[in-house]
């Protein structure tokens, strides 16, 4: 790649500042997550209000419960899990140009939304939390409390630098439950992981690399593979999900579709549904954005009123105002923790509590051999 091919789709007075954080990445060895980008590549959204991407379609959030058997019922889970993909890594693409850095959270940030409750559909509300800021988790909250449907689930980043792409490994898993007449059944979500690409051109955007998995209460193990553009072949977006038993999973699937998880995908094979025909078609299910409350009725902690002149200056283009209030509200998070420190307090989650080597993520997990029992084997609690 040339000099002059460099940061080529940023507009000419950010390319200089584009390549100086290029260069401060790579020469930075660790995580990456600490380290500050230059306000005219921050989304003006912070990472508390990401969990709202669970919720953008309520129908098929709902729908999980309509299945007749734990077969059709993990389908749907995993239908639903396909269709919240597009708007978590690729709308910031859409609406803004190249992807975003989001801004970081400040210790007990909060994040409250809701999509309202339309026909029979009852009303699906979310809580997000910064719970910790060394390492940085957002906790949070999902439920429809009519259909019995819930997440529960917590997220954090390691991020590192490979030469061509930054690398995004996110730590957590989600909890789905879903209140049954014959009992609670649960679906442990892990996440994947995310290629940042595009850097040298100035146009970053998401593919998602490795494998994610769903693990049912029921059984049942959902194995969802993503692929991508490579440097010469592959189409972007791409993913291929089955569906076994958890006690076997080198058997024959029961379930396979494939796809672009941004567009459209197909049932490819099926012993309990059709086995033909769309799985999911993003681009013909809207998605149905978070309600929250205006921002003069919203605490001081809550995500859009304390980010509010920081995502004004971020969208108008005045990056000066926007650095400025950043740095505000940095300088006085700093104050604050090194006053923690000084009394000896910590800090308390307000609607969260944490869940220390939580025994049911390893029952769900250890059957599997997929990953450690004790990669993530903590939890946060809705209290």
């Amino acid at each position: 790649m040339t000099q002059t091919e460099q940061g080529e789709a940023l507009p000419a007075e950010h390319r200089g500042g584009w390549m100086h954080f290029l260069k401060a990445i790579a020469s930075m060895s660790g995580d990456l997550s600490k380290m500050t980008a230059p306000s005219f590549i921050l989304s003006p959204v912070s990472l508390t209000e990401y969990p709202s991407y669970w919720g953008e379609h309520p129908p098929s959030f709902v729908d999980v419960q309509n299945g007749a058997t734990p077969e059709e019922r993990m389908i749907a889970v995993l239908r639903w899990f396909i269709g919240t993909l597009k708007g978590q890594y690729t709308s910031r693409n859409t609406s803004m140009g190249s992807e975003k850095k989001p801004l970081n959270p400040v210790l007990g940030e909060l994040f409250y939304g809701n999509w309202p409750a339309q026909g029979e559909l009852g009303e699906t509300t979310l809580v997000s939390e910064q719970v910790s800021h060394h390492p940085p988790i957002t906790a949070y909250f999902l439920e429809n409390a009519k259909a019995g449907v819930s997440v529960e689930g917590h997220s954090g980043q390691k991020t590192s630098f490979t030469g061509r792409s930054i690398r995004v490994v996110q730590v957590g898993h989600a909890f789905m439950r879903l209140q049954r007449p014959e009992g609670v059944e649960t679906y442990l979500i892990t996440l994947p992981t995310l290629s940042i690409d595009g850097l040298w051109f100035g146009s970053p955007y998401i593919e998602l690399t490795d494998s994610s998995y769903i693990y049912s209460s029921s059984g049942l193990t959902a194995k969802i593979h993503y692929s991508g553009r490579g440097y010469f072949t592959g189409k972007p977006h791409s993913f291929t999900a089955t569906v076994t038993p958890t006690s076997s999973p080198s058997s024959k699937p029961i379930f396979q579709a494939s796809g672009i998880w941004s567009g459209k995908s197909t049932v490819d094979e099926s012993t309990v549904v059709p086995a033909q025909g769309e799985f999911w078609d993003a681009d013909a299910h809207a998605r149905e954005e978070v309600h929250v409350k205006p921002l003069e009725q919203q605490g001081e902690y809550e995500s859009r009123r304390l980010w509010q002149t920081v995502s004004r200056g971020i969208k108008s283009g005045d990056y000066d105002i926007a650095s400025k209030d950043k740095s505000r509200i940095e300088n006085e998070q700093r104050a604050l923790r090194k006053k923690r420190e000084q009394d000896g307090t910590k800090h308390v989650p307000k609607h969260f509590a944490l869940v220390e080597n939580d025994p049911e993520y390893a029952q769900l997990v250890v059957p599997s051999k997929h990953v450690p029992a004790e990669q993530d084997s903590f939890r946060f609690q809705r209290t």
